[in-house]
């Protein structure tokens, strides 16, 4: 059983009970919560849907928000009381959507809260890739020299590959235009053509796989994105082309880029993300020399978690006191309960 950690920074008993999940939320949204009547309890985000059910239903919260954890349908329905679902955060797939429409509860999601962050650690990822930074980091330190014989990339006229192009892809081309590269994007849901600021759309991923220099993931994870990058897209690209992952880790069959980076299919790759978050200790990945791996912090900068604390906390809020919410950041269709 997970117990919860009630915040006591306002030394009151709110009117309504939010459960997080996840590290506490910055001040600035726990005085928000506070201010407004809000009681949070926290609970580990790595605790089971069973024990956050659990949880849940003891303390009969109003309000659920989603830091980590896999939220289905048993978490969703533990409370009566239980309004309004937000996300710290834009990616929904950890939330049983179904489940909470079914209940007429909406799933509130904060919107470019981290695009800012999420691009510019897509960005690092790609020039540490792409200027060799590991194996030039790991000849210094053990002893050899390889300024004779080393020949680099240029960024400059490189194409940056973007495949979703939504607010994160977007920041990203700019950065990427910014450093010289080629923006060239890849969209289900975007008319084929030439983007506002410029960028090239194309209709069709493989293109896109075959001319890209680096290819960055920045779609959400579906049904239809599981394991998009498999074995047989992965072939598509160059065989000195980048892959790196800020979005979703279940978008890359991590079995098949394995075998794709230890036959040099592809150069290297760059993930912040993974199909199963810790990865175990003895993943294959981590003993290829080509990989870059941080953890999951694409969205962790000090302005993103502020702005996607505030945004989910001012979320919750809105629907409890009976303002209802902003249909765009809605990412379910909830139907009136009963």
């Amino acid at each position: 059983m997970v117990e919860a950690c009630q915040d006591e920074g306002r030394g009151e008993t709110g009117a309504f009970t939010v459960l997080v999940t996840g590290a506490e939320l910055v001040e600035e949204a726990r005085a928000l919560l506070a201010d407004n009547g809000v009681r949070a309890v926290y609970a580990n985000g790595y605790a089971s849907p069973a024990d956050l059910a659990a949880l849940a239903r003891a303390e009969a919260i109003d309000g659920l928000l989603v830091r980590q954890g896999r939220i289905d349908a048993g978490v969703i329905g533990a409370s009566p009381r239980l309004k309004v679902i937000a996300k710290h955060g834009s990616g929904v797939d950890n939330i049983d959507l179904a489940a909470a429409s079914a209940l007429g509860i909406p799933v509130l999601r904060a919107l470019a809260a981290n695009a800012q962050s999420v691009a510019e650690l897509a960005i690092t990822l790609s020039v540490a890739l792409m200027k060799d930074i590991r194996p030039l980091d790991a000849a210094v330190k053990g002893g050899t020299w390889p300024k004779t014989t080393y020949v680099g990339r240029d960024l400059g006229d490189a194409v940056f590959g973007i495949v979703g192009f939504g607010e994160i892809g977007r920041r990203a081309a700019a950065l990427a235009r910014g450093l010289g590269m080629r923006p060239l994007a890849y969209d289900p849901v975007a008319a084929p053509g030439t983007a506002a600021d410029g960028t090239p759309v194309l209709g069709d991923l493989p293109e896109l796989l075959r001319q890209a220099d680096v290819v960055s993931l920045h779609c959400p994870l579906t049904d239809e994105t599981r394991h998009l990058m498999n074995a047989e897209r992965l072939a598509l690209m160059k065989r000195n082309a980048f892959l790196v992952n800020t979005a979703r880790g279940a978008v890359v069959d991590e079995a098949a880029l394995v075998a794709a980076l230890r036959e040099g299919t592809i150069a290297g790759a760059g993930l912040d993300s993974f199909e199963e978050e810790p990865p175990r200790a003895d993943h294959p990945l981590w003993s290829l020399p080509n990989v870059l791996a941080t953890p999951h912090v694409a969205g962790a900068s000090r302005s993103a978690l502020r702005n996607m604390a505030v945004g989910s906390a001012g979320a919750i809020i809105g629907v409890l006191q009976g303002r209802g919410f902003d249909a765009r950041a809605c990412a379910n269709e909830p139907r009136a309960a009963g």
